[in-house]
């Protein structure tokens, strides 16, 4: 994909400084992964050595209740190849499965290592992996090295323009962020994901990987990259199958697009589309096997609209991608006529206007389609500006301006435009420290719940089911390795009638006939006690003949269910 006025790069390709970098792309690429990676470390340092003498940070940085939804999974793939729900108070048979987390409990057994230091390892992995695969990405469709440099900073550094929200909260509005979620959704967004959310690095890594192995494959003609593309998907299928759609959908709709350019069916992508799903497509078949067969895993999947995060629409869309993406809007030149699109123009395009279409796909997870999608954003986006907005800047300046000038305002353009991409993600680095200085719910507990968490370890069984607030249950699988009543928005089922109920049985104005019926329902074994459960209300289990005390430390206790009062009615 080339430009077709270079007059703004002939000046920069040849300032020796920046041909001195760009002659050593392994270590731009380096050096940009370490100050990242370096950067999102820092907020988890902080976190731990602020740590008050009575809490304990537990190393997450954002949406807990499904890190700790992965925490139970760690730990339940230290014993088996598959694990139940164990979110939730109902019994249900272990047959689900996640390459991801199972390789980590697998090393976890094998090293000794635990999981707050594998996370890291899996956080420096991820982003490491997926920068470099960029790079390479990059290599295939941009050749001058500075555009493919711009390019690679906008895909790992880049943000969209919620900053101007944050803006008004500390201004207009008093303190209230309106449309959260233009600044908080992660997936299209490197850093953030890089910093929070590992997992979804690592998938867009693989996603972006298979393409980047077709178009080898393509241009050499050989089938085996075809392969390992499908072999790669299928890794990818067995963290995230959903992510399949975008492996399975981009390539066909490039195909169907390079057959009307060319008149032809091309033969290469064809024949790859079908070896890569036959490869790819047992994941897929697992996940709706199990979602359907199985009443605990279908409700999981009918409660994804719990989380109420969908595709913003287009508009919200354009504040949470911000500069790029309107870039690529304003300097899009379509598809037609496509007889002057080139194949890597085809296939950037093809995937920009097909992964537009799926991050509104009709499904409760549609919003993880825009994992990786910031890649086609961004080379279009880094196309658009030296094709277009710079040669129009510099004629606007000057009619008759060397190719020296013109080199030098391209130079500023960029480097300016990437700047203005910054300010979200400086937001989002800097607002962690600012919520691990208040050392609270939900990245830290007190110190006397983790020992009663130990507790419950040692002493209960796995199916032993504890009632908690929210903010404890939630660690309560992967910590203690009890089912808790309530843990997680999808995984609990029932998830809204349980939080009631919690909410009710620590309420002092509901009797214990009605406590009573809950703990029979779901088989309630313990109840834990402590700081977070008291915030929801003044009833204290120890004032019940229903309970006595199992475990107990200056903050917390656990009652045990007294079996012949519970019998007896709590009389």
């Amino acid at each position: 994909m080339r430009p077709t006025d270079d007059l703004a790069i002939i000046w920069i390709t040849e300032r020796a400084s920046l041909r001195r970098l760009m002659s050593r792309p392994i270590r731009f690429v380096i050096s940009v992964s370490l100050v990242i990676l370096i950067v999102t470390t820092l907020p988890y340092v902080y976190g731990e050595l602020s740590s008050p003498p009575d809490k304990k940070f537990m190393g997450f940085m954002h949406n807990v209740p499904d890190h700790g939804q992965y925490l139970s999974w760690f730990r339940g793939f230290q014993h088996s190849l598959l694990v139940d729900n164990h979110l939730t108070p109902e019994p249900n048979a272990p047959i689900f499965f996640n390459l991801l987390w199972w390789t980590l409990a697998r090393v976890a057994r094998f090293t000794g290592l635990g999981y707050a230091i594998l996370y890291q390892i899996l956080r420096w992995v991820a982003g490491s992996l997926f920068l470099g695969i960029i790079w390479f990405f990059l290599s295939l469709f941009l050749e001058h090295k500075f555009q493919r440099a711009i390019a690679f900073l906008l895909v790992a550094v880049a943000s969209g323009l919620g900053w101007v929200l944050v803006i008004l909260k500390y201004t207009l509005l008093q303190g209230k962020l309106i449309f959260p979620l233009d600044v908080y959704i992660a997936e299209s967004n490197t850093l953030f994901c890089i910093m929070a959310y590992p997992h979804f690095t690592l998938a867009a890594a693989l996603i972006v990987l298979v393409f980047a192995l077709l178009i080898v494959g393509a241009r050499k003609g050989q089938l085996r990259y075809a392969i390992l593309a499908g072999l790669v998907a299928l890794i990818l299928g067995w963290q995230h199958a959903y992510d399949l759609l975008v492996i399975w959908s981009v390539p066909i709709g490039y195909t169907t697009l390079l057959a009307l350019r060319n008149r032809r069916i091309p033969t290469y992508w064809l024949r790859s589309i079908l070896i890569v799903g036959l490869i790819s497509f047992w994941p897929a078949l697992y996940s709706v096997y199990i979602t359907q067969a199985s009443p605990i895993w279908k409700e999981v999947l009918a409660q994804f609209e719990n989380a109420g995060v969908f595709t913003p629409d287009p508009f919200h869309l354009l504040i949470l991608m911000g500069l790029p993406l309107v870039s690529t809007l304003l300097t899009f030149d379509g598809l037609v006529p496509l007889a002057e699109q080139d194949e890597g123009q085809l296939f950037i395009k093809s995937w920009f206007l097909i992964g537009f279409l799926l991050n509104y796909v009709p499904t409760d997870f549609q919003i993880h389609m825009l994992n990786g999608w910031q890649v086609p954003v961004s080379v279009l986006a880094t196309v658009g500006l030296f094709q277009r907005v710079v040669p129009a800047i510099a004629e606007s300046v000057s009619k008759t301006a060397r190719p020296g000038p013109r080199g030098r305002l391209a130079w500023w353009i960029a480097l300016g435009f990437l700047v203005l991409t910054l300010p979200t993600n400086l937001y989002l680095v800097s607002w962690r420290f600012v919520e691990l200085g208040r050392a609270d719910y939900p990245y830290y507990l007190y110190r006397d719940e983790l020992a009663a968490l130990d507790w419950l370890e040692t002493h209960t069984s796995v199916n032993d089911v504890v009632l908690s607030s929210r903010a404890v249950g939630q660690y309560i699988p992967g910590l203690s390795g009890n089912r808790p009543f309530l843990a997680h928005w999808a995984q609990t089922l029932d998830f809204y009638d349980k939080r009631e109920q919690v909410q009710r049985f620590f309420d002092a104005e509901v009797d214990d006939a009605e406590r009573l019926q809950t703990l029979q329902t779901f088989g309630v074994d313990y109840v834990l006690y402590g700081p977070a459960e008291r915030t929801l209300g003044q009833y204290s289990p120890g004032d019940s003949s229903l309970f006595s005390v199992a475990f107990s430390n200056p903050q917390v206790t656990i009652y045990r269910m007294n079996t012949e009062e519970v019998s007896k009615g709590g009389e």
